[in-house]
């Protein structure tokens, strides 16, 4: 399955591996025309649901690298580390769950180095490395870089890691700004960077990506209301964004596993071809983040003496969201002609949410026609312009793509200002008229879809 969705994404122009003319460089991923459209989609989704239509939420954008002492204050610098492990020889690393996933275990429970070296012995296959591999240790995932013109200690600075700290270190001008009060969250869409050893399974794991993430400011006694709340606006998400529901999971985090600042955290989990893997997270952060980075309490309201609120964080990754979007909307049809491979993607996230095509290239009425659709459509939603070769191949390539109406202007729209309206999942076809065209798009649900969040 994976094979097919990674053809797929770069057959279509949904996402190209980075610096693929320089032979790439492991993880990293560009989006193409059509992966930029759906990734776009899906984060104003997210921000017009969970931003632009609460009364309780406000949005940044901070900066990508922040002062080092950030990530210092937020235990990063010296908690932030994946238990590895490094080949005497070679000096690659791995984690040990990489290790495990690829069969490189023995008999005796200790681990062969998975890197495959020439042999030196003609007629002889590639062998493995015959370095032996080091107990786990601690490896530290932050991007370091330097800031200025000295590449020295007093300028090193981090690529941030996570979104998450930059809304915590601007609570007080957020405050000051938009006197908002209790309860009330912060929210954030960006990039963050972790220097992954082993970056795998297509965008599921990269060393450069993108969070959807709500810091959630309440007061420490309504900390199970709030976090049932956003359970329950994750779990609506999940259902309304097109991921399979039953391929999606929700994991209780055991006390003795939870991250130094959480008190409870569920991890959503999806079905991917590669396993059951972490999709999305909710966490109860308590006031730990406040605490590091306001000496003294930083949420003062009348009658109540000042005090450092505690948090609930949702949080989204964006492009493991494309990838569970992708998987969930593949579908493969058999026909008279073969097999119709098709994306049943939500309209509202789909690059287009139609395609005009004239029947014919080479008639000048019905192009100037198409033309002039296409032209009445374009500033209402996103729709693609076809005219290339037969109509079944226009088709073919929409349904590729996940368009889910097309609109073809025929020799009888000249004559009566109907077209033809293609629905991409039951391939059935209607004549409607061009006055009417707006309104049924419309109807269904072609345009921008507005979902109201429940009230907390």
């Amino acid at each position: 399955m994976m094979e097919k969705i990674v053809s797929l994404a770069k057959r279509r122009g949904f996402i190209f591996p980075g610096s693929e003319i320089y032979g790439g460089l492991a993880g990293t991923w560009d989006y193409g025309p059509l992966g930029v459209e759906l990734k776009n989609n899906i984060k104003q989704m997210w921000w017009k649901r969970f931003v632009q239509q609460r009364d309780d939420m406000v949005g940044i954008d901070s900066a990508v690298i922040m002062n080092p002492r950030v990530w210092e204050q937020s235990g990063h610098v010296e908690t932030f580390t994946d238990p590895l492990v490094e080949c005497s020889v070679c000096k690659n690393r791995w984690r040990t769950d990489a290790l495990d996933q690829i069969g490189a275990r023995n008999s005796d429970g200790s681990y062969q180095c998975p890197t495959m070296v020439v042999s030196k012995i003609k007629g002889e296959k590639d062998i493995h490395c015959p370095g032996k591999l080091s107990e786990p240790r601690n490896f530290n995932l932050l991007f370091r870089t330097f800031v200025g013109a000295v590449e020295d200690s007093t300028s090193t600075a981090y690529l941030r890691p996570e979104t998450a700290q930059g809304m915590f270190v601007n609570f007080k001008n957020i405050l000051d700004t938009t006197h908002k009060k209790l309860p009330f969250g912060i929210a954030q869409i960006g990039k963050a960077f972790r220097n992954e050893i082993t970056p795998r399974d297509f965008i599921f794991r990269s060393r450069e990506f993108e969070q959807m993430e709500i810091e959630y400011f309440i007061q420490e006694q309504d900390w199970k209301k709030y976090f049932d709340h956003w359970l329950d606006e994750m779990r609506r998400w999940i259902k309304d964004i097109g991921i399979n529901e039953a391929q999606a999971h929700e994991l209780e985090v055991p006390e003795d596993e939870l991250a130094h600042y959480s008190k409870r955290t569920v991890d959503f989990e999806y079905d991917f071809p590669f396993g059951k893997k972490e999709l999305y997270g909710l966490a109860y952060r308590t006031d730990f983040d406040l605490k590091n980075h306001f000496k003294e309490p930083p949420y003062a309201q009348e009658g109540i003496e000042p005090f450092y609120p505690h948090v609930i964080e949702p949080t989204w990754g964006v492009d493991r969201t494309v990838l569970a979007v992708l998987l969930s909307a593949y579908r493969e049809e058999k026909n008279e002609k073969g097999i119709r491979v098709y994306l049943a993607l939500p309209p509202n996230i789909s690059p287009y949410q139609a395609a005009v095509f004239p029947l014919v290239g080479n008639k000048e009425h019905i192009v100037e026609k198409a033309r002039s659709v296409y032209q009445s459509l374009k500033f209402r939603m996103s729709v693609a312009w076809d005219d290339r070769g037969n109509i079944g191949k226009r088709y073919y390539a929409q349904d590729e793509i996940g368009t889910p109406f097309c609109i073809t202007i025929d020799y009888q729209t000249l004559e009566d200002d109907t077209v033809t309206v293609r629905d991409r999942d039951t391939a059935k076809q209607e004549r409607v008229g061009i006055e009417n065209l707006v309104l049924l798009l419309t109807e269904k649900h072609l345009s921008s879809l507005v979902v109201k969040p429940k009230k907390s």
